[in-house]
């Protein structure tokens, strides 16, 4: 059993009964409807820019089958089509809501034919062993319940030579930007979250679990004891936030 990190245990709800995974879940669904939106307004549109970027590091490997870890309402799974022109791409989410908002935009993009979205956990992936040539992820390992496992079933459904590419939060190194960061995400963003009549606490936790992921070479090293190899991390924006990668080792 992969072991708990500090990050598993920063939850969305204190005074919930309900698991992490419950938690999130029901936190995803009740803000779903207005994710998108506030995720451009919050980002001032920069959130587009770094999920490009994070799939063009899947480019010269010409994936075929894709999996979209937490995929949500679907942004990276729809990008990876136009990026990278697989044959299918598989997302999959512990959230009905989120999933349906991406149907619906799936459906727009007349990507029907190409993504398949499921309900799934991503710490018990309901795929066989060697089954994807690209897994990837954008701020989603951070909501995992354990985030070892999560990771190692990631590994698992990975092809030999498959590469793993995660977007996540990090916090800035330099003084001047980490604080402007920090009262950003304390204060503006639940604020804002707010007069959208979002869920304040979702916005919160976004915060919290941004705060206690293990980033940069932490996180590296969490891939390299797992068993990844060729991994590395780039920041970007003054290192808000930073592409993670890996690969799955030849037997």
């Amino acid at each position: 059993m992969s072991n708990p990190l500090p990050h598993d245990h920063i939850i969305p709800f204190k005074d919930s009964s309900q698991s992490k995974k419950e938690q999130v879940a029901d936190m995803f669904d009740r803000i779903a409807g207005r994710y998108d939106k506030m995720n451009r307004f919050l980002s001032a549109r920069t959130d587009i820019g770094w999920r490009k970027k994070a799939i063009r590091r899947l480019k010269k490997d010409n994936p075929k089958m894709i999996l979209d870890i937490a995929t949500g309402t679907a942004d990276m799974a729809i990008m990876a089509c136009k990026l990278l022109d697989p044959d299918k791409v598989v997302g999959i989410d512990l959230s009905q809501q989120m999933l349906e908002e991406g149907r619906k935009k799936v459906d727009r993009e007349q990507l029907g034919e190409k993504i398949r979205l499921l309900t799934g956990d991503s710490e018990a992936i309901s795929f066989g062993e060697n089954t994807f040539d690209a897994v990837m992820a954008a701020f989603g390992v951070r909501n995992f319940e354990n985030l070892e496992k999560g990771l190692t079933e990631m590994l698992r459904v990975l092809k030999p030579d498959g590469r793993l590419v995660i977007l996540e939060f990090s916090k800035p190194k330099q003084t001047a930007v980490r604080g402007f960061y920090n009262i950003y995400m304390k204060i503006v963003a639940p604020q804002v979250a707010r007069w959208f009549r979002q869920n304040k606490e979702a916005y919160q936790y976004l915060c919290e679990s941004a705060n206690a992921f293990p980033e940069r070479q932490n996180f590296v090293g969490i891939l390299n004891k797992l068993g990844y190899c060729d991994t590395g991390y780039k920041s970007l924006s003054l290192g808000i936030c930073c592409i993670y990668t890996g690969r799955k080792p030849l037997p």
